[in-house]
């Protein structure tokens, strides 16, 4: 099919779609204001987390909340001047918090994230990135049985889904890996899982690979679309109109002021996520791990250990806090007290978290846009199986799936 296509974002997403739209033939051009995974792509965990198929919008959550809020030693965040703005979004993200629809969201989630260590290796297929892919186990890190059986609810789901846990307690835990301290006396040890070197290297290498295949990198500001007829004709940048008669929305949370010039008002918002890398590390876990007890993932990277987690409300415009930063620190402590290392860097991005969980994935009324955005925690891992879902889309392929959970005005009559 012959046409052009603008790509507005230089993520995971993005660069994915760009590169399968190029191996379909299409003329593409990917456009963001900064240089390709520079932005919520550099700084996750890293993980290939394919059983990461289960909201946050747990039943419970609602009496929970406040509660954990209040708790100065659990891993969430609210700058309180900021909760007026968050309030609407809370209410309906909340809301969601209830077993039908913790089921309906994981029913949905599930297809874009069981698969994700075959859609990395398919996407870097013949290209350099793919020296930035492993597999790997992924372990969920508990202090004692109990603390386990106490998410009983999440993994009786996953193993619905198909994902079901090999155990390890007691001192089989440091037989594993020796850097686990006795604060840690239970792994639910995830097998054929993976992760990335560097998520942000990783992602700058498959728009090198892009480039390679045909594809245009612009570094520009999106401002506005023109439409011809209710059909997309021209992205208007900073750098002058980009002419295409398709284009595909892959900006994160960015992505919701676009898509309210299209007549459509999402509720995302921003969940400021934080990381630290411990650099030059000993004493550390040599597969990824979820420790349970501080909500964060420590991943074994090129620059050193990366510690992912922490969640906070409180826009985008503010700077980094520094009480998440220094629970993060105490949380890896307690969960690794051999880890040496020689220093550490530090990082806030934004997750684009839509009310409901899921991502928007699909064309919004036939203008020729196409969403491609919203992913909350599984940005990475859904990242290459969106991008050729999107792709085929945009080629009128069939994509073999529903997309109806993804739609990306369901919010419409909301």
């Amino acid at each position: 099919m012959s046409g052009t296509v603008a790509i507005i974002g230089a993520g995971i997403v993005g660069v994915s779609t760009g590169i399968w739209l190029r191996r379909m033939g299409l003329d593409v051009t990917l456009i963001d204001r900064n240089d390709p995974g520079q932005g919520t792509s550099y700084g996750n965990a890293g993980v290939l987390a394919a059983c990461s198929n289960i909201p946050v919008t747990t039943p419970g959550l609602i009496m929970k909340g406040p509660k954990l809020l209040l708790d100065p030693d659990f891993p969430l965040f609210l700058r309180w001047s900021y909760l007026p703005k968050l309030f609407p979004w809370l209410v309906r993200y909340l809301g969601h918090a209830n077993d039908a629809d913790t089921k309906r969201i994981a029913a949905g989630l599930s297809p874009i994230v069981s698969d994700t260590v075959l859609q990395h290796l398919s996407l870097t297929d013949g290209l350099s990135a793919a020296a930035f892919v492993r597999q790997s186990d992924y372990n969920f890190a508990y202090t004692d049985r109990a603390a386990f059986e106490g998410d009983a609810y999440v993994w009786n789901l996953r193993k619905e889904t198909g994902f079901a846990p090999e155990l390890i307690e007691g001192e089989a835990v440091r037989e594993y890996d020796p850097a686990f301290g006795p604060s840690i006396n239970l792994l639910a040890s995830m097998k054929e899982h993976g992760y990335v070197l560097d998520p942000g290297g990783y992602v700058a290498a498959l728009a090198r690979d892009f480039e390679a295949l045909g594809g245009k990198v612009m570094k520009a500001e999106v401002k506005d679309f023109a439409l011809d007829g209710g059909s997309i004709s021209s992205v208007l940048t900073s750098e002058g109109p980009v002419a295409c008669d398709r284009v595909v929305l892959a900006t994160g949370v960015w992505s919701a002021p676009l898509m309210k010039k299209l007549g459509l008002k999402i509720p995302l918002e921003t969940e400021r996520g934080y990381h630290i890398v411990f650099e030059n590390p000993e004493g550390a876990p040599t597969a990824p791990a979820m420790v349970a007890s501080g909500k964060f993932v420590a991943t074994p990277m090129s620059a050193g250990l990366r510690c992912a987690g922490v969640v906070e409300f409180g826009g985008l415009e503010a700077g980094p806090s520094k009480a998440p930063l220094d629970l993060l620190r105490k949380k890896v402590k307690s969960a690794f007290p051999n880890l040496k290392y020689s220093g550490e860097e530090s990082w806030l991005g934004h997750r684009p978290a839509p009310s409901d969980s899921l991502p928007l994935i699909g064309e919004i009324s036939g203008s020729g846009v196409y969403a491609a955005f919203g992913h909350h925690h599984i940005g990475l891992t859904a990242g290459p199986k969106t991008g050729r879902l999107v792709a085929g889309l945009v080629a009128n392929q069939p994509v073999n799936l529903d997309l109806s959970p993804y739609a990306p005005d369901r919010f419409s009559s909301m």
